[in-house]
């Protein structure tokens, strides 16, 4: 990729990797969304001026979603500054560029009620070996509000069958003991008893919990495959329009059935791993009913 970028955007790329710590992945899109606006911002960074740079950035996110505005307004702003370091351009020219607002927590978490999350699950061929294995996934997600990544991680030494638990290795690098339930737990061994592997790094078998259906059965590359299998799941399980059709909607589902049957806030945060209890509290705000009890009437004939 480097032999086709401009001198300066190769430097940028090695800037991001070796002084900021960001991942190949994220330095790739921000290089790419710089190669997009370098043509309207121009090839001489000395001449870049507030206006200009302002242009740009309201042009490019004009058509994009909140989520990819503030990404592009990101990678623009860092490039900016990288130019300023080195004396291309001049300083605090990031300041220019308009701000993309996001209120924290302020949607309504996306999930799925608790009948058809149970159709999800019950959507599995469990004749297959790979329905076998999409049936443990779902469960794990469905039950125990995993991650993507969480599965996809697993490990058979996370497995403890004595002590009913299992092992998540969540964000942050923490390790986290969460308890088997017993429908995940058979889920699992059904899974197991059946799978098949090419063999780990040194002959043994392989220690991933989750592997690929064809040969060579390999795990998964990333946890997008995780998603793969409940955005499947969800269509054969013939569910209209859907909030969302990735993995998280099983752990936003999750969060909320616990709140509606009567878990306490400090108990969902501890199975979901929240580092803030205001964030658990964000599954609470789908509960109408509950929020209507609450709120006080609004005085008839009051000025608004």
């Amino acid at each position: 990729m480097d032999d086709l970028l401009p001198p300066d955007l190769v430097a940028f790329r090695d800037h991001l990797l070796e002084e900021r710590g960001v991942v190949p992945a994220t330095a790739d899109k921000h290089v790419r969304l710089l190669l997009r606006l370098l043509p309207t911002l121009g090839d001489d960074p000395a001449r870049y001026d507030a206006r200009s740079v302002r242009d740009v950035a309201l042009a490019a996110v004009s058509t994009t979603s909140r989520a990819d505005a503030k990404t592009v307004v990101t990678a623009l702003r860092v490039w900016l500054r990288f130019l300023a370091s080195r004396g291309s351009c001049p300083a605090g020219l990031g300041e220019a560029i308009p701000r993309v607002p996001q209120w924290r927590l302020s949607a309504l978490p996306r999930y799925l009620p608790p009948g058809e999350v149970e159709r999800v699950v019950g959507s599995c061929d469990l004749r297959s070996v790979h329905g076998l294995r999409d049936r443990a996934i779902l469960l794990l997600l469905a039950r125990l509000g995993l991650r993507a990544g969480d599965v996809l991680l697993l490990r058979l030494d996370d497995l403890d069958w004595t002590a009913a638990t299992i092992r998540v290795r969540g964000k942050g690098r923490r390790d986290v003991q969460l308890p088997l339930p017993q429908d995940v737990g058979d889920a699992l061994l059904a899974y197991l008893a059946v799978r098949r592997d090419d063999g780990g790094g040194g002959g043994g078998p392989e220690p991933r919990v989750f592997l690929r259906a064809g040969a060579p059965r390999r795990p998964f590359a990333d946890s997008t495959s995780i998603s793969s299998i409940v955005r499947l799941a969800i269509e054969r399980a013939g569910i209209a329009n859907p909030p969302t059709r990735g993995a998280n909607v099983l752990r936003h589902s999750a969060a909320t059935s616990l709140l509606r049957a009567g878990a306490t806030l400090d108990a969902v945060s501890a199975l979901l791993r929240h580092r803030s209890l205001d964030t658990t509290a964000h599954y609470a705000k789908v509960d109408v009913l509950m929020l209507r009890r609450l709120a006080r009437p609004w005085p008839e004939g009051a000025p608004c």
